[in-house]
Formats: C-alpha cells, structure tokens, sequence
C-alpha cells in the first residue's frame, strides 16, 4: 500500500511538472516578441521535449529514470521524422493548433538537438532532485 501511495504522489509532481513546462512553452511562442531571438527559436523545442520526459515519467514511475529518457527520445525523433510524411489527412490534423504543438508541421534536423538537449537536461535535473530527495529520506 505505502508504495502504490509515493508511486501516487510522483506522478502528480511528475504530472505538475508536466503543467509547469508547457505553461513555459506557451509563453515562450506566445511572447516571443519579448524573449531574445535565441530563446524563441530554441526553447519551445527544448520545452516539449522536456514535457515529452516528464510524462514518461508519469507513465513509468516505477522504472529506472534512464527508460523515461530512451522512451522520450524515441518518442520525439519519432514525431519529428513523421513530419517527412506529407499526406493532406495528417497536414490537416497538423494545420489545427493542437496537432501543430503535438505533432509539428515541417521536419527540421535541428528539433532533433533542441529535443535531445530538453530531455537531456529534464533527465539529469530529475537524476539530481531524486539523489537530493533520497538522502533527505534516509
């Protein structure tokens, strides 16, 4: 019972987490004109890869943080190479504000970075918060 409890209370931080990057990547293409050039052009990416990150973590609580990390790697380069794939059904579902922000709209090699550096940085902060949180329960 006690572990289905804290495998219960990591998925809603994982879950409020969840929340808090994509609040962060709205308003990083929402403000844009605010932000400096590097930040709009990078940032929204490194954000939904690191949203993509921390819902694998909701999903796989109970698994070793290095699967959450291939999963959403897999996940992100997956998406991204759908975009090669061109067919009017799948651009319609893409030109609609939800398939454009999960499923993009053209295929750059350069998401591929910003995907692998959010996920990579999501992945190391979580590998140090658990480390600090572990020792703190001990």
């Amino acid at each position: 019972m006690e572990m289905r409890v804290k495998a219960l209370k990591e998925r809603v931080i994982y879950g409020c987490i969840c929340l808090i990057v994509i609040v962060l990547g709205l308003c990083s293409r929402a403000f844009s004109e605010q932000l400096p050039l590097f930040v709009t052009r990078h940032f929204g990416d490194a954000l939904w890869g690191s949203m993509v990150y921390f819902m694998f973590r909701v999903l796989l609580v109970n698994r070793k943080l290095w699967i959450a990390f291939m999963w959403s790697l897999m996940f992100s380069f997956g998406i991204e190479f759908s975009q090669l794939y061109q067919a009017e059904w799948i651009n319609s579902i893409r030109a609609t504000v939800p398939g454009g922000l999960i499923l993009g709209k053209g295929f750059l090699w350069i998401d591929l970075v910003r995907y692998t550096v959010g996920i990579t940085l999501s992945y190391g902060l979580d590998q140090y918060f658990r480390s600090k949180l572990h020792r703190i329960d001990k």
